[in-house]
């Protein structure tokens, strides 16, 4: 049985939604039905995570173990707290340079997600929409640049995110974060990504 762990945020755990809603918990239901048996996945992830926070986290549970393959999606807290780019630059390569031990030094078996644009939702009203776009654009071309130097697969959901973030059935009820109709897009994005890639 392959084995997978899951590292981030609210859009992780999947804050409001059941846990078998999460992108987690979908994907490994697509691997099952593409018959790539897939041990429940392992979870660490507290919505308001910053980069800091995670890392933290990870050194407190202390894992021995490696695994099958791992995701890695942060950064929106630490846009929302207003903290500086280069400090997240940082902190998420340290965090991906972990993410590449989980998975035993196999950099083709690690996906980092896009940040979601929680500017578009219902929750921003009233905030400058065109600023947190422009700013999780910037955080997102760090990751994403910093994701191909590793050697990484890197997985675009942002857009997603701004197509259904008005859309009642793409979010959860505070308005903010998605709903398990919108993870059901990221699992099917990345289902056929991390089967290939567990089959090379």
């Amino acid at each position: 049985m392959l084995t997978y762990l899951a590292l981030g945020d609210s859009y992780t755990i999947g804050e409001l939604v059941p846990k078998e809603e999460n992108f987690p918990h979908q994907l490994v239901q697509l691997l099952h039905k593409d018959n790539t048996e897939v041990t429940e996945p392992v979870i660490i992830a507290v919505t308001g995570w910053t980069t800091d926070e995670l890392a933290a986290s990870i050194r407190e549970h202390a894992l021995q173990e490696t695994f099958s393959f791992v995701t890695l999606l942060i950064g929106v807290n630490n846009q929302y707290r207003g903290r500086d780019l280069d400090n997240y630059k940082k902190e998420f390569t340290e965090l991906l340079n972990q993410a590449i031990v989980f998975a035993n030094g196999h950099t083709q078996h690690v996906f980092v997600l896009s940040i979601p644009d929680w500017g578009v939702t219902p929750f921003a009203e009233g905030r400058d929409r065109a600023q947190i776009a422009k700013e999780i654009d910037a955080y997102n071309a760090a990751n994403k640049e910093i994701t191909g130097a590793h050697k990484c697969h890197y997985l675009e959901i942002t857009d997603s995110t701004r197509k259904n973030g008005t859309n009642p059935a793409f979010l959860a009820e505070d308005g903010l974060h998605p709903s398990g109709k919108e993870y059901t897009i990221w699992a099917e994005r990345l289902a056929p990504l991390v089967a290939a890639a567990l089959k090379g």
